[in-house]
């Protein structure tokens, strides 16, 4: 009798392993998070009308501006207390969709459990390459380094982001103002992304798929948590799950965070409540 250990991996397998036999349809579906999730439209509408709710209840730190363009903005949320940690925050949208004002009801959570909340800004594809993209984010954080003490807000930062905002948190995890991160839901190889509908806008280069790609790049030593979904899309669990093999490869902090249950939309769910799998997941990284 055969009596070896065998791990059962619920997870249906990564479809790009036979991605050179996908037609262009089949290689659009396996990023197509509206196109997986029935109910999408509806999560995204109730996502909108409670944001938008969050943000009239909240003013007086909004529409910080960072840069010159006309998205260079942070949407400040300070807690009481000036020491507290700060959640910033990276909306997602593949880059070319979204915007901070659409995502304000996700600092609900972290605002409750006694942090402040910045929801950054950014410019989006095709007005700005995922090269600027990037940069933004660089400078959004070099803002809140410096001004962020005169605005309440001088902890720690934890930069968080979901979807394409994940990408960007690994991506930006090493700037020095930043304590640790938190990436949910993330893309972390773009080679795929370019024989996408999801390139139209992008236009990605060889350069930016070697540099801007987590996969591809050294690890960053500060703690990660990377966070996904059960019922995502399996490209997305791959991808997560791939980050933080490699980082735990090169014995890099932070841990695997699987949602239980959540797909792409709802795993936002958790951080709005002070006792949310992804807030309590901040805490951790901090040591708390």
């Amino acid at each position: 009798m055969d009596h070896a250990f065998r791990l059962d991996d619920p997870t249906p397998a990564d479809p790009r392993r036979r991605w050179a036999s996908l037609d262009p349809d089949a290689r659009d579906a396996c990023y197509d998070n509206t196109r997986a999730v029935a109910d999408s439209a509806r999560q995204v509408a109730a996502r909108d009308a409670a944001s938008a709710a969050y943000r009239a209840a909240h003013p007086g730190g909004l529409d910080r501006p960072y840069g010159p363009g006309a998205r260079n903005a942070i949407d400040l949320y300070p807690a009481r207390d000036a020491a507290a940690p700060c959640l910033v925050f990276l909306h997602g949208g593949y880059w070319q969709r979204g915007a901070r004002e659409l995502f304000a009801c996700f600092a609900e959570g972290p605002n409750a459990a006694g942090w402040s909340v910045a929801m950054v800004g950014y410019t989006l594809a095709p007005e700005a390459s995922l090269s600027q993209i990037a940069t933004e984010i660089g400078a959004a954080l070099d803002w809140l380094a410096a001004q962020g003490p005169g605005h309440g807000i001088r902890g720690p930062l934890v930069l968080s982001g979901w979807s394409a905002g994940g990408l960007l948190t690994a991506l930006h995890l090493g700037h020095p103002a930043v304590a640790a991160g938190l990436a949910i839901s993330g893309v972390y190889d773009l080679a795929p992304i370019r024989e996408t509908y999801l390139d139209a806008k992008l236009g990605l280069t060889d350069a930016e798929i070697e540099t801007l790609s987590p996969l591809r790049l050294p690890v960053c030593a500060k703690p990660l948590c990377v966070a996904y979904g059960t019922a995502e899309l399996p490209a997305l669990i791959h991808d997560a799950r791939n980050l933080h093999a490699l980082r735990a490869a090169s014995h890099a902090p932070g841990p695997l965070l699987p949602v239980p249950g959540a797909e792409h939309f709802s795993v936002l769910d958790a951080l709005r409540r002070p006792d949310g799998i992804l807030v309590r997941a901040a805490h951790a990284l901090l040591g708390g």
